[in-house]
């Protein structure tokens, strides 16, 4: 949107801030607060003084009393996956969105998948929303003659529905089979599930990694596995696309939506079925290439800069 040269003014709370790429954009610093009262108080106090603009948000909350706004929404995890949050941030979502959503004069998100599920919880007309899915960094690129290592990767949260703790189970069973194929988890270890002592010289818990770390271990690894129960979007298995690894992922929500027909398919509850597709990608190099080729081809549909132009048409038509 910046560099289309679109009129941009940002408004922020106080503090310290990564403003990197916007040093020649009009920014100010709004209020004194930050977090949910600045959102509700301080920041709709500045709009409204800015008498005709639109504001955007792009964060998945808004202002509740504001109607001249388009606002975003991701997906409805907190109600889906209620023991992946706190009861604060559960409840706290649960009585703005609705509000913030219905008074908005459009609404932003990712997939079809969640505009339907918005759409359904908040009874708001379809037809209010636009659909703006995510992409992939540029610097998630294949790696020209990468070699393949021997490991399974898999990037971890610890919120429950991530569902790390089946996929463990699904990697004993893959083992047991006589599987040697490492499992590299990167990113928080979920805390509802410990290192098997029996898996120890098998599973290799990273933590958080950096950007370039990351990077490295997609290019890198033989291929990646997504157990998610629930994602709007779901960005990691294009990141790994993007890097030309094979993904196998659950089919759920939108996932089916976002990757199509270029992933291995497994049932997310069946640790079997996903013991089965580890087994499967593992010894049939051929599978893994026509994979790794459908993957590009799929993560080639997505970019920012088209996202961005359709905020942009969003924005000129309201």
């Amino acid at each position: 949107m910046v560099e289309g040269g679109e009129q941009l003014h940002f408004l922020v709370p106080c503090g310290r801030l990564d403003l990197s790429g916007l040093e020649n954009q009009k920014i100010s610093v709004v209020g004194h607060q930050q977090g949910h009262l600045w959102e509700q108080i301080e920041l709709p106090l500045r709009v409204t003084r800015m008498r005709g603009q639109v504001l955007l948000n792009l964060c998945s909350t808004a202002p509740i009393w504001l109607r001249n706004q388009i606002t975003s929404h991701h997906d409805i995890t907190y109600i889906r996956h209620k023991e992946s949050f706190s009861w604060k941030f559960r409840w706290t979502y649960r009585t703005l969105a609705p509000l913030f959503l219905r008074r908005s004069k459009g609404i932003i998100t990712v997939s079809e998948f969640s505009k339907h599920e918005i759409s359904s919880i908040y009874n708001i007309p379809l037809e209010k929303f636009t659909i703006v899915p995510n992409a992939v960094d540029s610097r998630f690129v294949e790696t020209p003659e990468q070699n393949e290592d021997s490991y399974f990767l898999a990037v971890a949260s610890p919120n429950v529905h991530k569902n790390f703790g089946r996929l463990v189970k699904a990697y004993e069973e893959y083992c047991a089979n006589g599987g040697t194929t490492r499992l590299v988890i990167a990113g928080s270890q979920p805390s509802h599930f410990t290192q098997d002592n029996s898996l120890s010289s098998q599973v290799e818990y990273l933590g958080r990694v950096t950007d370039d770390e990351l990077i490295d271990l997609y290019a890198r690894a033989r291929a990646f596995l997504f157990p998610s129960l629930y994602e709007g979007f779901g960005i990691p298995p294009l990141e790994a696309q993007a890097a030309g690894t094979p993904v196998a992922a659950a089919s759920v929500a939108a996932m089916p939506e976002v990757l199509q027909d270029s992933v291995m398919w497994f049932d997310p509850h069946n640790t079997s079925e996903m013991t089965r597709t580890m087994m499967q990608i593992d010894e049939d190099p051929a599978l893994r290439e026509n994979f790794r080729s459908l993957g590009l081809t799929n993560v080639a549909r997505f970019s920012w800069k088209k996202s961005a132009s359709i905020i942009v048409e969003l924005l000129r038509t309201n």
